[in-house]
């Protein structure tokens, strides 16, 4: 892991000696800013508030289980699970894990997830060069494709795995979940309207309250859930060409 600032994560487990096997490996590993908490609730609230790069979750707690934490991450926070309970493995996976480690577990494995989770964060990072050449990189199949942020126009979720639709006809099919994807794009472009749909703003064509329509001429449904931050988006382009779009769904 080559990192030039501090990896920031916290660790949330109700057993204090888990906790202390962690901070040891962090320790030795260096380069990590670390905070634990034996309490889950103030662990999420620590997350919530400071927005962490990784978390190591503990998932069967009295509290609130580390399942339960997981679901509610900040986008952009990455999270690897450290249980005993291998039957945990398959949901752990389901929410995107970076990695499950089976405790008790050597330094060296300890090593091998944070590398990988290392390499997550270096790609959802955006690029500190110039905006205009943003880009985000997936896998496909076995490549790493590189997308441009302004040729994104919608990204669509399904299951296990995410399309990006762009506006040169390409339509990109990754392993990476739509959460994931979500993480990589910045927030000021780009807007989650569905369960199943993140869309670019500079994209949107026109709206209602029901659909969004692109320049393209897709038509996506808004979701209930995802309402209020589309009517954010919705205040923000008042000032643009505003019709009726109709009911019907019409996705390319």
């Amino acid at each position: 892991m080559n990192q030039t600032t501090p990896l920031r994560c916290i660790a949330i487990d109700d057993e204090p000696p888990a906790l202390e096997v962690i901070k040891k490996f962090c320790e030795r590993k260096g380069g990590i800013n670390l905070k634990t908490f034996s309490n889950p609730n103030e662990g999420l609230e620590a997350i919530v508030a400071e927005k962490p790069q990784l978390v190591f979750l503990d998932i069967e707690m009295d509290a609130l289980t580390g399942l339960d934490i997981a679901s509610r991450l900040p986008a952009g926070t990455f999270f690897i699970f450290t249980t005993a309970y291998l039957e945990y493995a398959l949901s752990g996976f389901e929410l995107d894990a970076v990695d499950y480690l089976h405790k008790p577990f050597s330094y060296t494995r300890f090593e091998t997830a944070l590398e990988k989770a290392s390499r997550r964060i270096q790609v959802a990072a955006p690029p500190a060069d110039n905006a205009d050449n943003a880009t985000i990189v997936v896998k496909q199949e076995y490549n790493n494709i590189v997308i441009p942020l302004d040729q994104i126009m919608y990204v669509e979720a399904m299951e296990g795995y995410s399309k990006i639709f762009r506006s040169n006809g390409v339509c990109t099919v990754s392993r990476v979940i739509l959460k994931t994807i979500g993480a990589m794009l910045p927030s000021d472009e780009f807007v989650r309207i569905h369960r199943s749909f993140i869309v670019s703003r500079k994209k949107i064509r026109s709206f209602t309250r029901q659909n969004i329509i692109l320049t393209d001429g897709t038509t996506l449904p808004v979701g209930r859930q995802y309402a209020p931050s589309v009517a954010e988006v919705m205040a923000q382009l008042r000032g643009a060409h505003i019709y009726r779009v109709p009911n019907s769904r019409n996705v390319k």
